[in-house]
Formats: C-alpha cells, sequence, structure tokens
C-alpha cells in the first residue's frame, strides 16, 4: 500500500539513533581498513627497501671483489710485462735471423750453381 504525504511518518527517535549507529560503525570499520591497507603498503614498502638494501651490499662486495681481482691482475700484467718484451725482442731476431737464413741459402745456392758451371 502506498503512502500518501499525509501519512508518512517521520521516522522515529529510536530509528535514527539505530541509523546513526549502524553509519558510525560501517564508517569505522571503513576507515580502520583504509588504515589498515595503508599500514600494510608501508611494510611492504619497508620489507623491498629492506630486500634492496641486501642487493646494493652484496653488488658493493661483488664489486670491491672484482676491483681487486682486477688491481691483483694488472700487477700480474705488469710483472709479466717484462716477459712479454723479452719474447717480442726475440720474435724481432728471430725474424731477422730467418731473413739472413734465406739470404745465405740463396747465396749458397747461386755459389753452387757457379761451382757447377766451373767444374764442366
Amino acid at each position: 500500500m502506498v503512502e500518501t504525504a499525509e501519512k508518512a511518518m517521520e521516522p522515529t527517535e529510536v530509528d535514527i539513533m539505530g541509523l546513526c549507529l549502524e553509519m558510525f560503525s560501517t564508517m569505522a570499520t571503513y576507515l580502520t581498513d583504509e588504515l589498515t591497507a595503508t599500514s600494510d603498503d608501508y611494510k611492504l614498502l619497508e620489507n623491498m627497501s629492506k630486500l634492496t638494501n641486501l642487493k646494493y651490499l652484496e653488488m658493493k662486495d661483488i664489486a670491491v671483489n672484482i676491483s681487486r681481482n682486477l688491481k691483483d691482475l694488472n700487477q700480474k700484467y705488469a710483472a709479466l710485462l717484462l716477459y712479454l718484451d723479452q719474447i717480442t725482442l726475440i720474435e724481432e731476431q728471430v725474424v731477422t735471423f730467418e731473413q739472413v737464413a734465406y739470404k745465405w741459402d740463396a747465396y749458397s745456392k747461386k755459389l753452387e750453381a757457379n761451382y757447377k758451371k766451373l767444374e764442366r
């Protein structure tokens, strides 16, 4: 049945109090959940920050080890450089010796050819 404007009743004070309590309870639940979600977000960010910090510390240790190994390698290379220079010098001397040997071979072949001509 439809109420007419004349028959419509004002809500009672008990109804208003019940609705207010329900509204405040719902609002409290909503705000609590919002604050909990925000708190959870901050905890997640804190955990991510801690993990990132640990990862950077690991990367720092790796970089320090690489730097130390690179210094050691440079020292070893500097120690070997003298020997490498000697090897280069020996190689140059071998090339020169090889050229002289080819010239001697060619000269001895000419001498042999001249000798054979004279023998005939």
